[in-house]
């Protein structure tokens, strides 16, 4: 289990309010678990200190709108004047990060996209003397050759 990427001193110093006794003593769960949806979204940033300073400021964010309407109230009405959050959806009364955070969170994770995966031809491969390359999708790409098990250029087509 790792610790929030964020502390109690680190949100308290954030909010516009102070909070009582019942909120300090549930706002660490509420860290650990914001803490751990950025993970999810982002990387597993094990020690605090390692984790980007934005995703810090993210999980306090996510905190405080929680700690804001821990009930997840859509609407609220005071006589003829009516505020409304219609936005939430399933997310109100949760701890949750919005679309634009997620996305902050993923390009925070220096994770890489580019994955392999490993393929069968079927049917009879003809080999030749020609190299087949592998086309690739943007402008001006140049193509790369496809390389057999052993390393050497396969040749021919298929």
């Amino acid at each position: 289990m790792y610790d929030p990427l964020a502390s109690l001193d680190e949100l308290t110093a954030r909010l516009d309010w102070k909070l009582d006794e019942d909120e300090i003593a549930a706002a660490p769960g509420y860290l650990e678990e914001a803490s751990d949806l950025a993970r999810m979204y982002g990387s597993p940033w094990p020690d605090p200190d390692t984790a980007p300073r934005l995703v810090k400021s993210l999980v306090i964010a996510s905190v405080r709108r929680f700690m804001r309407n821990p009930e997840g109230y859509t609407q609220s009405r005071a006589g003829d004047e009516t505020l409304a959050w219609s936005d939430l959806g399933h997310e109100a009364g949760s701890i949750y990060f919005n679309e634009r955070e997620i996305k902050l969170l993923k390009g925070l994770s220096n994770r890489s996209t580019i994955t392999t995966a490993p393929t069968v031809a079927w049917g009879p491969v003809k080999r030749g003397n020609q190299n087949l390359y592998v086309p690739v999708s943007y402008v001006g790409g140049k193509s790369f050759p496809f390389l057999t098990d052993d390393g050497a250029s396969s040749g021919g087509t298929w």
